[in-house]
């Protein structure tokens, strides 16, 4: 048995300003995906993720007791499954913010949910809102607490715009353009981030008045128009929201971006060569960068390794 690949996704814009209701941008990245598997042979390699299947299979049954509204499994099927070797084998990354977790959680609803929304029929804004909140339930087994984006951008393999937590859209993205010097680049920190504990730094950060006031008035401000110019195309006044917002993030959420970065972050905003922004919660794993002049971007950045995402 095979399932269908479910890809990584990247979270262009948004990262913490979506749980105070700014813009977000999510696109599809097709480099890492993963699939459900069965292993008859229940070999040491595939041993994890199956353990790992079997609690997130007990989590789902519980879930459906308390909320047999929201979402149904083929419990059974499943578990048989499981006990078969069922394994999830994936070449995410994790603790790279790239959704390793989401493209699980949006494969096994692929799989095993009864009466499931599929991403062919009409896709309705509430029928968005359900899949999301049913993914985030889901997805709680992972991380404390899930905006259920992440395995919404791996079931649905569309860009998706966020405009607030009720309001979510697939988006039409800019084509990409073979000849445009311009990149969104991953760039590898080389250790991996933990969500749980960035989020937690982020929540006591929010009981401070003046932290509050600076993502209202400059964190959600700039990436608000960062996804209205990407959206739109319009390349030199991204690039002027970018600088703006790698600077908000440089000066205010130190504790997310890993040390030995500080100075390369501060130095593509001093020569304007790339600039650097945080992918997903930060803390480790990929930082995201995004250059007018890629190859004046790798010049810079030699001595580390450069994913292309995207170009324009």
């Amino acid at each position: 048995m095979h399932g269908p690949l479910f890809y990584s996704k990247i979270l262009l814009f948004g990262e913490y300003g979506i749980i105070k209701d700014s813009k977000g941008l999510s696109i599809p990245y097709n480099f890492y995906n993963g699939a459900l598997k069965i292993d008859e042979h229940h070999t040491v390699g595939t041993f994890k993720s199956n353990d790992n299947l079997r609690r997130f299979s007990e989590y789902l049954e519980k879930l459906q007791e308390e909320q047999p509204k929201l979402v149904h499994f083929e419990l059974d099927r499943l578990k048989e499954d499981i006990t078969k070797g069922l394994y999830f084998d994936s070449s995410i990354p994790q603790g790279y913010g790239v959704g390793s977790s989401g493209a699980l959680v949006a494969a096994i609803y692929d799989k095993y949910a009864t009466e499931k929304i599929t991403v062919l029929e009409n896709l309705t804004r509430e029928k968005l809102l359900q899949l999301k909140a049913i993914f985030a339930e889901m997805e709680s087994f992972f991380h404390g607490k899930s905006s259920g984006l992440d395995p919404l951008n791996s079931y649905l393999s569309l860009p998706i715009l966020i405009n607030s937590k009720d309001h979510i859209e697939p988006a039409g993205i800019p084509s990409q353009t073979e000849s445009g010097k311009g990149a969104v680049f991953l760039l590898d920190s080389g250790t991996t981030g933990e969500t749980a504990p960035m989020v937690h730094i982020f929540m006591e950060k929010m009981k401070q008045e003046g932290f509050r006031n600076m993502l209202k008035n400059q964190f959600v401000k700039h990436t608000d128009a960062c996804v209205e110019d990407f959206l739109k195309g319009d390349v030199k006044s991204l690039f002027g929201n970018i600088k703006h917002l790698s600077k908000v993030v440089l000066d205010n959420f130190k504790p997310m971006i890993p040390k030995e970065f500080h100075n390369l972050w501060k130095k593509g905003i001093d020569t304007n060569a790339y600039y650097l922004k945080l992918c997903g919660s930060g803390g480790g794993g990929y930082m995201l960068g995004f250059t007018e002049d890629l190859e004046k971007a790798k010049a810079a950045l030699k001595d580390y390794k450069l994913e292309v995402v995207y170009n324009f």
